[in-house]
C-alpha cells in the first residue's frame, strides 16, 4: 500500500486515512484501488473492532480528482464503467463493513467525500466543515453515491442538494442527518470520536454485524409476514450464540463480558 491511503490499528481501532492533502484527499483510480484494499485489511483483521475513516490535511475529501476526470473524459464506454463499479464496490465494502465505523470529519467534502461520510455508520465533524453534492455544476450526476446520501439525509433533501449543487454548513449537515454531531474543533473532535469508539468496544462485536445486517434488511421494507419471520429469526440465531449467552450470563452475574476484556468467545 502506498501513502495515499495510510493504515493503523491501535488497541482494537483500525484508523483508515486518506492522506493525499495536496490533492484536498480528492480520488482517483488508483486511491479509490488503495482504500478498497485498506478496508478489506480491516475487516480480515480480527484484532480490529471500530474503524475510523480519517483525513490529513484541511480537507475531509474533494471527491474525484480533476485530473483524473479529465482523462476519464477520452474514456469509451467501458473504461468508464470499470471505474464507475470500482468505486461502487470500495462504497459497498465500506457500507457494509460488519465492523462499526466512524468518519472523523475536520473539514469541506464535496462529492464522492459527501458519499464516503454517508457510507459510515456515524458521523462526527466539525463547526467549519462544508458539504456539497457539486456533481450537476459539472454535468454529470452523483448516481454512485446516491443510494447512500440518500439513506443519510433523505429523497426530499436530496433533491434540494443534488439539483443545486449548493454548499451547505456543518450545522446543516447536522439538522439533515449527514453529521451526527458537530464539535468546535479538532481537539473536541478527537474527544468525540474516542468516546464513540469507547462506547462501541464496550458492545459485543457480533451483534454489531448482525445489527448492521439487520438494518439494511429492515429500512424501508414493509412490516410484512416475511419481515417478521426473518426478524424472529434473526433474533432467535444471535441470542443462541456463544456471544449472546456471554453476553445475558454477564449481565446477570454482574461482572464484564469477555469481549470488554479481549477474551472474546468465539
Amino acid at each position: 500500500m502506498t501513502q495515499s491511503v495510510l493504515l493503523e490499528v491501535d488497541g482494537g481501532v483500525g484508523i483508515v486515512t486518506l492522506n493525499r492533502p495536496d490533492r484536498h484527499n480528492a480520488f482517483d483510480d488508483e486511491f479509490i484501488a488503495e482504500l478498497a484494499q485498506a478496508l478489506r485489511s480491516v475487516e480480515a483483521d480480527e484484532s480490529v473492532r471500530v474503524v475510523v475513516l480519517s483525513s490529513s490535511g484541511v480537507s475531509y475529501c474533494a471527491g474525484a480528482d480533476l485530473a483524473w476526470m479529465q482523462r476519464a473524459a477520452g474514456y469509451g464506454e467501458q473504461e468508464n464503467l470499470r471505474d464507475a463499479e470500482a468505486l461502487a464496490e470500495m462504497l459497498r465494502t465500506l457500507n457494509e463493513l460488519p465492523k462499526p465505523t466512524v468518519a472523523r470529519v475536520q473539514g469541506p467534502a464535496y462529492g464522492g467525500g459527501v458519499g464516503l461520510i454517508a457510507a459510515c455508520d456515524i458521523a462526527v465533524g466539525t463547526y467549519d466543515a462544508q458539504f456539497a453534492l457539486s456533481e450537476v455544476r459539472l454535468g454529470i450526476i452523483p448516481a454512485v453515491i446516491s443510494p447512500y446520501v440518500i439513506g443519510a439525509i433523505g429523497a426530499r433533501r436530496a433533491r434540494r442538494y443534488m439539483l443545486t449543487a449548493e454548499r451547505f454548513s456543518a450545522a446543516e449537515a447536522y439538522r439533515i442527518g449527514l453529521l451526527h454531531e458537530i464539535v468546535p474543533g479538532e481537539d473536541e473532535l478527537d474527544n468525540a470520536v474516542g468516546e464513540l469508539v469507547d462506547a462501541l468496544l464496550a458492545c459485543a462485536p457480533r451483534a454489531q454485524g448482525e445489527c448492521k445486517a439487520l438494518i439494511r434488511a429492515v429500512a424501508d421494507h414493509p412490516v410484512d409476514a416475511e419481515l417478521i419471520a426473518d426478524t424472529a429469526r434473526r433474533i432467535t440465531r444471535v441470542r443462541a450464540s456463544a456471544e449472546g449467552r456471554e453476553g445475558m450470563a454477564a449481565f446477570l452475574e454482574k461482572r464484564k463480558p469477555t469481549w470488554v476484556s479481549g477474551t472474546e468467545q468465539g
